[in-house]
């Protein structure tokens, strides 16, 4: 969908409040990427240890919160 060029340079609220939140404290990107990194990027596992996780891992029942009586 092709906007007109009165609408090419239109930019909303949210992305000028971006926009000077980044301008005021460039480390805010530095931030983004170190919590990803901290939560997200991990090191890859060797197999043995895929192979570890995989045999100590408890079985669970189908719905957790009801009890077996």
């Amino acid at each position: 969908m092709k906007f007109s060029k009165q609408h090419s340079m239109y930019e909303s609220d949210h992305t000028l409040f971006i926009k000077s939140l980044k301008e005021k404290n460039p480390a805010i990107e530095e931030g983004q990427r170190l919590g990803r990194a901290l939560l997200w990027d991990k090191a890859p596992l060797s197999l043995d240890e895929q192979e570890r996780q995989l045999e100590s891992a408890v079985k669970q029942q189908a719905y957790v919160y009801q009890n077996k009586v």
